[in-house]
């Protein structure tokens, strides 16, 4: 069952993409790369339902999305973070009130990557995955993070801090919070992302999935 809802946050009305199975327990939060709530990030959340989750990907740019990347980094440039934060944590507050689900792990791509990792820093996120993104500092108290978490990259990296994503892991690791990066040797940014031919790249994309549904399943 796919569809589109509208759900309540602290900062007003939201919307997403709902994909759930027939039975679930566990939910998770898909967030977007920079291009908006676009068909590839649907698409990764019916392949979360396929997998057996409850998958919501809000529209954390309010119906707005492109194919163009100036006009995406415009777009991401005008992102009320803050409010995004919020809409996140309204969208994890929809799925364990609403959708009866116990657990809810979050995943992002790019922008929504290191949004991932904020969200995680706010209380109801029980695991997180990020591809390819990292939030700058200073943007979200990290040492609130409490729960599990993977850090996607390809070593041909060029948008996002590597080095800060393994210094956090360390740090996460260190404090017995279960943290690791892992890069892929001659991938890129988006490497993820099939509808992005110049970018994608199968067996990376194929081992983080793999590594994405180990961690989350362990919420069951």
């Amino acid at each position: 069952m796919q569809s589109s809802i509208s759900f309540s946050t602290s900062a007003g009305s939201a919307s997403g993409y709902l994909a759930r199975p027939g039975q679930h327990k566990v939910g998770v939060i898909v967030l977007q790369e920079w291009w908006g709530l676009v068909p590839h990030i649907k698409e990764v959340a019916g392949r979360f339902a396929q997998a057996g989750f409850v998958a919501l990907a809000p529209d954390l740019y309010h119906g707005k999305s492109t194919v163009d990347a100036e006009e995406a980094s415009h777009l991401m440039k005008g992102l009320d973070w803050g409010r995004a934060a919020q809409e996140i944590a309204g969208a994890v507050e929809y799925l364990r009130h609403n959708e009866g689900c116990t657990r809810v792990a979050v995943v992002g791509f790019c922008m929504g990557g290191a949004l991932s990792v904020i969200a995680a820093s706010q209380p109801g996120v029980d695991a997180y995955a990020a591809f390819y993104g990292f939030p700058p500092s200073g943007a979200a108290n990290l040492d609130a993070i409490h729960s599990p978490g993977l850090l996607f990259f390809g070593e041909k990296e060029t948008f996002f801090s590597v080095p800060d994503a393994k210094a956090f892991a360390e740090k996460q690791t260190a404090r017995g919070i279960a943290t690791e990066v892992i890069v892929y040797e001659g991938a890129g940014h988006a490497f993820f992302n099939d509808t992005r031919k110049e970018a994608f790249r199968r067996a990376p994309a194929n081992d983080s999935w793999r590594r994405t549904l180990t961690l989350f399943s362990s919420l069951r």
